[in-house]
């Protein structure tokens, strides 16, 4: 694989660093600033809010810019909001840090996944995109327990000034080991547009929504329920937490091969095993070794989802696929914080702890449903592929292969 993937990773470690260790910090900014748990967990709100304004918008105004030049653009506002958030003196120019960090995320990895599946050849996209990803996935095993430990032992300011140093790091990283990819002339804005309004890549973008959202409503009150349920301590849950993320690297690890084999099987047999893991974890939530063991089996499946439908956008999408690609992100925040919601809905409405297991199990079959009607959909009468060239100016371009 190439070193430039290793740019992206730990960029990507980065942003999945400042978008989760904020649920493990909220009592200490509430405590800090004055103000209520509930009111505070409105900075994990404001943070998707920028994911999800930010994705179409960032990269619809730099869709002439090139590629390189935008990424170290996007995590140069990615640093700065998490250096606004760390000198922030009150609770609102905090909610503004984090909505200004959460901007150039979806960009981002709109942006990087086009560029991780241009650097390698034919038949090994989705690896090259997993690869990325698996930055993301780290950051749950080691940087948000670490962050969170930081947070509580040197106040949540740390944090985010460590998060920023990060944000620096793979600014250099960027600018050393990606090569520079020019934006061709068709791929202007209108281009873009018309290409995220492809039937097939809206329908992706929909099961991102329901089908991400079933792991949201479970994730964002795991640390609740194992220690209102399943009987575990407080100093336990960055454990829990680390082992989640062990299950989004295994799940990645798996995804980008088995994606490149068949991307609809995967994304099929991933949001099947998402339900019927949600449904069982409505049981073994009860015993401590077994809620453990499906932790990291929720967090494996969980996350083999997003490869298939991160490439599923960006091949409907063909020729403009940066604009569907940022999109997805959104589309996932926005599963963020509909999971949380419907999630919260059902503990708010005293059917217990548990309850967001079943309706994320619900998330999930709804979301199979969509991407299988998608399947059903899809005339293609071939597979389509992003053909990936060693010339720094070729574009993607789509390969049909009969059968």
């Amino acid at each position: 694989m190439p070193l430039a993937l290793l740019a992206l990773a730990i960029s990507a470690f980065g942003i999945g660093t400042t978008e989760f260790v904020m649920m493990g910090l909220l009592p200490n900014v509430a405590n800090d600033l004055g103000t209520s748990v509930p009111t505070a967990g409105y900075l994990v709100s404001a943070y998707a809010l920028g994911v999800v304004i930010g994705a179409p918008l960032l990269t619809a105004l730099g869709s002439r810019i090139p590629r390189k030049r935008m990424l170290l653009l996007m995590m140069a506002v990615f640093t700065a909001g998490n250096l606004a958030s760390a000198l922030a003196p009150n609770f609102g120019l905090l909610v503004a840090g984090r909505l200004l960090a959460g901007l150039p995320h979806g960009a981002f990895f709109g942006v990087g996944a086009v560029v991780a599946a241009r650097l390698v050849k034919e038949g090994r996209q989705a690896r090259a995109v997993a690869t990325m990803f698996l930055g993301l996935t780290v950051a749950n095993i080691v940087g948000v327990p670490a962050a969170t430990l930081l947070g509580q032992h040197l106040g949540w300011r740390a944090t985010f000034l460590v998060v920023a140093a990060i944000g620096l790091l793979a600014m250099a990283s960027l600018a050393k080991l990606v090569p520079h990819m020019p934006r061709d002339a068709q791929h202007g804005v209108k281009q873009e547009i018309r290409a995220l309004g492809n039937r097939q890549v809206l329908l992706g973008l929909l099961t991102a929504v329901f089908g991400f959202a079933g792991v949201f409503a479970v994730y964002s009150y795991l640390a609740s329920m194992m220690t209102e349920v399943t009987g575990f301590t407080e100093s336990t849950v960055p454990v829990v937490l680390a082992l989640f993320g062990i299950g989004m690297t295994l799940g990645a690890l798996a995804a980008g091969p088995l994606t490149d084999r068949a991307l609809r099987p995967t994304l099929y047999g991933s949001l099947g095993a998402l339900a019927v893991t949600l449904v069982v974890f409505d049981f073994t939530v009860h015993v401590k070794w077994a809620a453990l063991a499906t932790v990291v089996v929720l967090g494996a499946v969980g996350f083999m989802t997003t490869t298939p439908l991160q490439m599923l956008v960006m091949r409907k999408a063909e020729h403009a696929p940066t604009l569907a690609s940022a999109s997805n992100h959104s589309a996932f925040n926005l599963a963020n914080a509909g999971g949380a919601w419907l999630g919260g809905v059902a503990i708010a409405a005293h059917w217990g702890w548990t309850s967001p297991t079943l309706v994320g199990a619900v998330l999930a079959v709804v979301g199979l449903a969509i991407a299988v009607t998608a399947g059903l959909l899809d005339r293609d009468p071939g597979r389509s592929r992003i053909i990936a060239t060693s010339e720094p100016g070729a574009t993607l371009h789509k390969h049909t292969q009969v059968g």
